[in-house]
């Protein structure tokens, strides 16, 4: 027993020992740490006062201390940042869906402003300015070195006042300049149109108006059919689509998902992550969807057409999405400014994070640049059918019903080939939908016997 008790107190001893050997050096390393945080936060101190005192120009202290914020902010990643008491009430009214501006998306890579999308209907669209660019100038004042919201920050301005920016462009042998106005951008998230039997949701941007504006144009649009049988799809256009508001995303995505994960999102802690599934119902009963992307298409739009094309409830078109597969936090801070930061990667429903490589289209269709006919060049010649020779046979066959269904079905297909020369991407999903829809089973004829 008296030997049992010294190997019970020796094995006390020995893992008291182990404990305290292992602990040791934890707690070691951890004050160093806090030493070193300490000693930078005196450097900074140190550096702080001798530019106030020493600098060849006074210096409003609350600036530097703003810049010193912003600088550490912006050293994360591209879209973490400081927003200035102005800058957060900007971005407050933009979910709204109206602010003064240009009408662009923008990021920063290498230093250099690249857009991201321009949005629909707004001064830097009518001006020309395409996804993919880069501003490298504003009003002949350079913006590299400059953080993404100094350089916001320059092209900001009085609504009617003009702006030149100049562009550098893929394609281009060399930088060119747009002159724009600045105006109040009112933007309408959603617009709904049908084009022969598809409904097309265009859709601009997520913010607080998306779902309700996707909900009534879609109603409206089905009434205008006649009902939800006279329809054989839905195209969802969310190219140069920049993102927005992730609980819209989610609804968007909901509306034609009856079960299933639509995103998730994980942290730096596991335990912070969060999983968003669909409820039951779909707006369009299962009809075909058709989801237009492009390289302007990012984050909740990437969110979207991930969601739908892993769940194999949509086809996907077009070109590669832009990549941005992070979800930022908007902080409040005091004095009315914010702290944007990054907080988590989203994942779509199989798992994969788009970030940096952007959603793959289930068919590649890129839209044709504008190729007009050259001097001295002849169009494409038009060819004569039966009908046109002189004195051919009419076609006694057919019914007057028959005849008038016919020609119904050759003025849409002439209108898909009218589209195709405005806009190419958007007809092939239109045509993507006609055909599956003459591939779908006719709906059975149910016959009452009493």
């Amino acid at each position: 027993m008296k030997r049992l008790l010294m190997a019970a107190g020796a094995g006390s001893l020995l893992g008291l020992l182990a404990t305290t050997q292992i602990a040791a050096p934890l707690l070691a390393q951890e004050a160093q740490q806090s030493s070193s945080v300490y000693e930078q936060l005196d450097l900074f101190g140190d550096i702080f006062e001798r530019i106030r005192a020493q600098y060849v120009e006074e210096v409003e202290p609350s600036a530097l201390i703003e810049a010193a914020i912003n600088g550490m902010l912006s050293s994360l990643d591209p879209h973490s940042g400081y927003l200035s008491p102005t800058a957060a009430a900007d971005m407050r009214m933009q979910m709204g869906g109206e602010f003064g501006g240009l009408g662009i998306e923008v990021t920063q890579e290498e230093g250099w402003v690249k857009v991201v999308s321009p949005m629909d209907g707004t001064p830097a669209d009518a001006a020309g300015v395409m996804a993919g660019d880069f501003i490298t100038a504003v009003n002949g004042e350079s913006v590299m070195g400059l953080t993404l919201d100094q350089a916001v920050d320059l092209m900001r301005g009085p609504v009617g006042s003009e702006i030149i920016i100049t562009i550098v462009r893929e394609g281009a042998s060399e930088p060119f300049q747009l002159s724009i106005i600045r105006d109040t951008i009112r933007l309408t998230a959603v617009r709904a149109r049908t084009e022969g039997e598809s409904v097309v949701l265009r859709i601009t941007t997520f913010n607080d108006q998306t779902f309700p504006n996707l909900t009534d144009g879609l109603a409206e649009q089905i009434a205008a059919a006649g009902g939800i049988e006279n329809v054989n799809g839905i195209v969802l256009d969310l190219r140069n689509n920049p993102g927005g508001l992730l609980n819209q995303a989610i609804y968007v995505s909901d509306a034609f998902l009856d079960a299933g994960e639509i995103v998730s999102t994980r942290g730096r802690n596991p335990g912070d992550g969060e999983r968003y599934n669909a409820t039951p119902g779909d707006l369009v009963n299962g009809l075909p969807i058709v989801v237009l992307i492009n390289g302007g298409s990012a984050s909740a739009s990437e969110i979207v057409a991930g969601a739908l094309q892993d769940h194999r409830r949509a086809i996907v078109v077009g070109t590669q999405s832009f990549g941005k597969g992070s979800v930022q936090t908007v902080m409040p801070l005091r004095g009315d400014g914010a702290m944007r930061l990054t907080t988590a990667r989203y994942y779509t429903p199989s798992g994969r994070s788009i970030q940096a490589l952007g959603i793959s289209p289930d068919i590649i269709v890129q839209q044709p640049r504008p190729n007009p006919v050259a001097e001295g060049e002849e169009e494409a010649p038009t060819f004569l059918n039966e009908a046109d020779l002189r004195g051919s046979l009419n076609n006694d066959s057919l019914t007057e019903d028959e005849m008038r269904m016919i020609q119904e079905d050759r003025d849409r297909a002439e209108a898909t080939a009218a589209l195709r020369e405005q806009d190419y991407q958007l007809a092939y999903a239109i045509d993507i939908l006609k055909g599956l829809s003459a591939l779908a089973p006719s709906p059975q004829r149910v016959v009452r016997v009493e």
